[in-house]
């Protein structure tokens, strides 16, 4: 039986896809290697949303080709989208496949002598690419992709260029994938897409109403929604969340800069004021909320004073974790012209201080939720996750995905420390 390799870089949309190619070659006769076994075929699934992105991309490339060197290579993903004319010049790879026909891959490597490089670029009314997963390897909670496409163009963003535009699943694909997470036993799922906020916007609809619908069939689980826009969070959504067990009490919202200056350069649609009203708004009706957000530093022009705008915006909202990004050139955006650049070791400093802050909001988080009950889902015998995104410990030996009901008593690191009730 021939064996494969599936190697993932960046976020949870290529997490998803990645699992959707593994289970399909399984299904086709395929067999997932081990770790340090050498396999007949290995894809990677790539990311260039930073520098440092695009580089471990290549570093895989090149391990995989070294490690495997009588396998078939396939290179996909948001770097095989944008830079393909980088890649046919690493010797080795066999196939390149942008993101747009991904889904084909299973297909496309019976033939991979024939054509070396599949990319194709994007229409305005793009299908949404149908990637069912019946499981998911080695995870305890459902990912579900249900939204592609970014349409924003942030300045320091290739992400539209390796994406395309907006596109949604329709929402009766989406209930009916829930159903089958929900037969298979899973306990959440976590609903995932480019530009989440932006979902039904092609359809007519909205995420907020989709949410609606999901809730009104009574899942036995729970909703966790990743990153959304702060000017896509409305007031009915937050009254939703705030009122649905169903839906997990945890958002991330990113927010890039708390400098109005930085902010506007970096064609965000939000001043530091929003951003601080929206957070407080949420905190204010949830008071036990999990907000996480993503934080850039080193953004062309960015000063001292830009950077302390952002850390006393930080200090002064209830966030519970932070993502740190330094800012990295990307060609073919806005940003990467703009001539003032910022010192790496400036960066790199500016990225260690908003870390810490980022490790004492999570700790001062548990220590708020101590004596507060929460239900956790088991990731593994001693380790779960609450609603609002706090890793807990368990004392007893717990079977992976079991649903139970705890109280925080303590906390160790980034840990909660609980009891089952």
């Amino acid at each position: 039986m021939p064996k494969f390799k599936v190697i993932t870089l960046g976020c949870k949309v290529n997490q998803y896809e990645s699992a959707y190619i593994e289970e399909t070659l399984i299904k086709k006769g395929w067999e997932k290697a081990e770790k340090d076994e050498r396999a007949d075929l290995v894809i990677i699934n790539t990311c260039i949303v930073t520098q440092r992105a695009s580089h471990q991309s290549r570093q895989e490339i090149r391990r995989a080709i070294r490690e495997n060197p009588d396998a078939e290579i396939v290179v996909t993903g948001c770097y095989a989208q944008v830079y393909p004319e980088e890649l046919e010049r690493i010797e080795g790879i066999g196939l390149i496949v942008g993101n747009k026909g991904k889904e084909l891959i299973p297909e496309l490597i019976k033939d991979i002598r024939s054509r070396k490089v599949f990319v194709e670029g994007f229409s305005k009314k793009e299908p949404f690419p149908l990637m069912r997963i019946e499981k998911f390897f080695e995870k305890s909670r459902a990912f579900l992709k249900i939204q592609d496409g970014c349409e924003s163009f942030c300045s320091y963003c290739i992400v539209p260029y390796a994406r395309g535009p907006y596109r949604s699943m329709e929402i009766r694909d989406v209930l009916s994938a829930i159903e089958d997470l929900t037969e298979k036993g899973y306990k959440e799922v976590v609903l995932t897409g480019i530009h989440l906020g932006k979902y039904g916007v092609d359809k007519g609809t909205s995420l907020e109403e989709f949410l609606r619908e999901i809730v009104k069939n009574r899942y036995p689980l729970r909703i966790r929604l990743s990153s959304i826009e702060p000017n896509e969070i409305t007031d009915g959504l937050i009254e939703l969340i705030s009122q649905e067990e169903m839906i997990c009490n945890h958002f991330h919202i990113p927010l890039q800069s708390g400098d109005d200056e930085i902010l506007r350069k970096m064609n965000r649609k939000y001043t530091r004021k929003q951003f601080y009203e929206l957070v407080m708004k949420i905190y204010k009706k949830i008071p036990l909320v999990g907000i996480g957000t993503d934080v850039m530093v080193g953004f062309p022009t960015e000063d001292e004073k830009a950077y302390k705008n952002t850390v006393h915006l930080i200090e002064d909202l209830p966030i519970t974790y932070l993502h740190v990004f330094p800012y990295s050139d990307r060609p073919n955006t806005k940003a990467f012209l703009f001539k003032e650049k910022v010192h790496p070791e400036i960066i790199k400093e500016r990225a260690k201080r908003l870390r810490e802050i980022g490790k004492k909001k999570r700790r001062e988080f548990i220590e708020r939720c101590i004596g507060h009950v929460f239900d956790v889902i088991m990731e593994s015998e001693k380790k779960g996750v609450t609603g609002n995104y706090i890793k807990v410990l368990i004392k007893e030996d717990i079977t992976p995905s079991e649903y139970i009901r705890v109280r925080i008593e303590g906390r160790e690191g980034d840990f909660a420390l609980a009891n089952i009730l």
